[in-house]
């Protein structure tokens, strides 16, 4: 067989843009490219698609705060037709080329929550990664969070707020029943986007008001004193996971600044020395987590471990970060899986799971 042409895409209208751009600045200095003819798009802040040569897609890719996309590059649409998928010059309508295969390294909302998946799905495009309802599952902590209570996975305990019952949430009944300090994030969104630590009333309130910025549903749980442990998931009906690593942050939480800006105040220990047995719960539960939400492709699963070895899961991130400092390739390198293969075998699952859905009958 000849080279994959392989559709990378990065950016996006989101809060996570920026680390969009990281991210698939890592993938493609990885591929391997006698395996694939890349064509890169770059979707704005504002939502549109452009094409750019691979190796010339951004301003700044050194700067972790000024990396950007470049500007005035061909705006392009994805269309399908007879089972094939073609890239199309927005300004001419003509056929640029067609596409085997997707690879949206989007994190957080419009990459992470189902939408592109479902425009994929619409041109029956095979692509990368996590499918339409675990992605939405996914990427709204309260669903998330009661589907894996109810399959026997611990969770912290918190309380769902909505903008029409904050009123009745105080920060008085808020410590009564879950203590301080407490944490408040958006029930959608990633890498600790709008996420804060609170303990007076002052804090609570503005942390609430922060956190209605990115969604329509928050978050205000419990402080689990303990370690962060992140744990990688790959696979489609037979998922495996990687070793296990720690974050330990010297100031408050693992915050936004923490992961992608500075890097200062975190230390990471992959990989994290635990007892055998307790590595290997903690390995199972990241998998069943996967499997109860209907994960494929791949995952981070994040938990809490107490000193006395509970734990509880905290997130599952159904595209973590790709960048140089990302967690979830870090993982597989200790676990013996180089970043380039892994980026094959993603697109591998990928290509997997479209030959299986192919087979299924769609019409009466």
């Amino acid at each position: 067989m000849g080279k994959k042409k392989l559709l990378v895409i990065v950016g996006g209208p989101s809060p996570e843009h920026v680390i969009s751009l990281r991210s698939g600045n890592s993938v493609i200095s990885a591929l391997d490219k006698n395996k694939y003819d890349i064509f890169l798009v770059g979707i704005s802040k504002e939502g549109v698609w452009h094409l750019y040569p691979y190796d010339q897609f951004l301003d700044f890719p050194d700067d972790n705060v000024r990396i950007s996309l470049k500007k005035g590059n061909k705006p392009v649409y994805l269309e399908g037709s007879g089972g094939i998928t073609y890239l199309f010059d927005k300004t001419t309508h003509g056929i640029i080329d067609n596409v085997d295969i997707a690879f949206p390294v989007l994190h957080g909302t419009f990459g992470e929550d189902g939408v592109i998946q479902g425009l994929f799905r619409s041109l029956n495009f095979p692509f990368v990664g996590v499918d339409i309802l675990a992605s939405c599952v996914g990427m709204d902590k309260d669903v998330a969070k009661r589907l894996w209570r109810d399959a026997g996975i611990p969770i912290a305990r918190y309380i769902l707020v909505r903008p029409q019952n904050t009123h009745e949430l105080t920060f008085e009944s808020a410590v009564s029943q879950l203590g301080l300090p407490l944490f408040v994030k958006p029930a959608n969104a990633g890498s600790s986007v709008g996420v804060h630590k609170v303990t007076t009333e002052t804090e609570f309130y503005e942390a609430l008001e922060d956190a209605f910025l990115y969604d329509r549903k928050v978050l205000v749980e419990e402080a689990v004193l303990g370690v962060e442990v992140e744990c990688a998931v790959l696979g489609n009906e037979s998922p495996v996971a990687s070793v296990l690593g720690g974050v330990k942050v010297s100031q408050t939480f693992y915050s936004f600044e923490n992961k992608y800006i500075s890097n200062a105040s975190t230390e990471k220990r992959i990989p994290l020395d635990l007892p055998e047995e307790l590595s290997l719960s903690i390995r199972e539960t990241a998998l069943l987590a996967y499997q109860v939400i209907g994960c494929e492709g791949l995952s981070r699963v994040d938990f809490f471990l107490r000193d006395d070895g509970s734990f509880v899961i905290n997130e599952i991130n159904t595209l973590p970060g790709f960048t140089s400092s990302s967690m979830y390739p870090k993982l597989w390198e200790a676990t013996g899986l180089p970043y380039p293969d892994l980026l094959d075998q993603l697109i591998d699952l990928g290509w997997q799971r479209h030959e299986n859905l192919k087979k299924l009958k769609t019409t009466w």
